[in-house]
């Protein structure tokens, strides 16, 4: 059976796990056993590995205790947690709801007043004028000597003249070592001064070889470069003679091929080009093209005028040969007694050609106003010779 003190969960704030106490039994049986001794019950053994109590891993990293006035862990982890999911609910829904578009690049999205009345603040603030002024900086103030404090006890002596130092007698070795000093000083810059002209003499010996060298270099410099040009300008001339002369010599041989080849060219192309209508005569295309057209022209109104008379004459003929052919199929269907009247009676029918000729001489005279007098004559003619017949 597990026990759980809700007391102490309460003051730390984290669950707790604690067995209740209970008796060991003596696993070794006794010699006899009493009648009286209760039935032992078999022991139930745990895992100490699943056991809370038993802490696996690094000692040093041991879970520390709540320190009092802090907040549980448990509940902070909870709180937090409830946080999270309150803020991923909150954008769930700002995702849900229609959003404005994102601006182009560019431009940016602001703020207006989009409201349809705009409320005037008539609340005036109250203000008031305050100053304040600082006091002036005080200057530094001197920084005091540093003084070491004592560290041991005063004790005094005397000390008579000449007991400790002898001037005549202590001051001959530091005279011999300044007076060794100074001329050694004055010998090494003598020396130094002496090296210094040396190096400017050397350095101006060698800047003159070096100007020297240099107003050799810069002539071969300068020859070279006079070589080099006048080789490109003979290397020019030279390209210039070959390039004149190979293009004198194609002109020489295009001019001989062209003469050869034109030799026999022209006449041919003339002669082509004349019977192809290109060289002509001017009276035969004044011919061709003026008078032939016309004369083509006038052939093709007088065959006109011609096809028309044809075509009144053919309607005369049919006419008459209509009419002579009604008067004696009316004739025949007469009496012998009135036929003989008929013909000798004062009614007497003439010709009905001749009625015809004079009936149709109006279409005659409207077809003569044509300009073709004698095209005209030659159809009446002709229908007066089958009249005749």
């Amino acid at each position: 059976m597990t026990d759980r003190n809700p007391r102490t969960a309460e003051a730390s704030g984290l669950y707790t796990y604690s067995s209740r106490p209970r008796a060991v039994a003596c696993q070794r049986r006794r010699h006899r056993d009493s009648i009286l001794q209760p039935v032992e019950e078999p022991m139930s053994y745990g895992n100490i590995m699943y056991d809370r109590r038993v802490i696996r891993g690094n000692t040093y990293a041991l879970p520390t205790g709540q320190v009092p006035g802090q907040p549980d862990p448990l509940e902070l982890q909870r709180q937090q947690q409830a946080r999270r999911r309150a803020l991923a609910r909150k954008r769930a829904q700002e995702q849900l709801k229609p959003r404005t578009p994102e601006p182009v690049e560019g431009r940016k999205h602001v703020d207006i007043q989009t409201e349809l009345y705009l409320e005037e603040i008539a609340d005036r603030i109250v203000e008031v004028d305050m100053e304040c002024q600082t006091d002036a900086f005080l200057d530094r103030p001197p920084t005091p000597l540093f003084i070491p404090a004592k560290t041991g006890k005063d004790v005094a002596t005397q000390i008579l003249g000449g007991e400790l130092f002898d001037f005549d007698l202590e001051v001959k070795p530091m005279l011999e070592v300044l007076v060794g000093k100074t001329i050694e000083q004055s010998l090494l810059e003598v020396m130094e001064e002496e090296e210094l002209a040396n190096l400017r003499a050397r350095q101006y010996a060698y800047e003159e070889i070096r100007n020297v060298e240099l107003a050799e270099v810069q002539r071969l410099e300068e020859q070279e470069r006079r070589h080099r040009e006048e080789k490109e300008r003979r290397k020019k001339q030279q390209w210039e003679i070959v390039h004149k002369r190979n293009e004198t010599l194609q002109k020489i041989s295009a001019l001989i091929f062209a003469r050869q080849y034109l030799a026999n060219l022209l006449p041919s192309v003339f002669d082509k080009l004349r019977n192809s209508g290109f060289f002509y005569d001017p009276i035969e295309r004044d011919i061709e093209v003026g008078f032939l057209p016309w004369l083509m022209n006038e052939v093709e109104k007088s065959m006109e005028h011609s096809m028309v008379g044809r075509t009144v004459l053919d309607m005369l003929i049919r006419d008459v040969v209509e009419r002579r052919i009604n008067d004696y199929e009316h004739k025949e269907a007469m009496p012998p007694g009135q036929k003989t009247n008929v013909i000798n009676g004062p009614n007497t029918v003439t010709d009905p050609s001749v009625t015809t000729l004079h009936t149709q001489k109006p279409v005659l005279d409207r077809v003569s106003s044509q300009p073709a007098p004698s095209q005209e004559r030659k159809p009446v003619e002709e229908g007066g010779h089958l009249m005749a017949e």
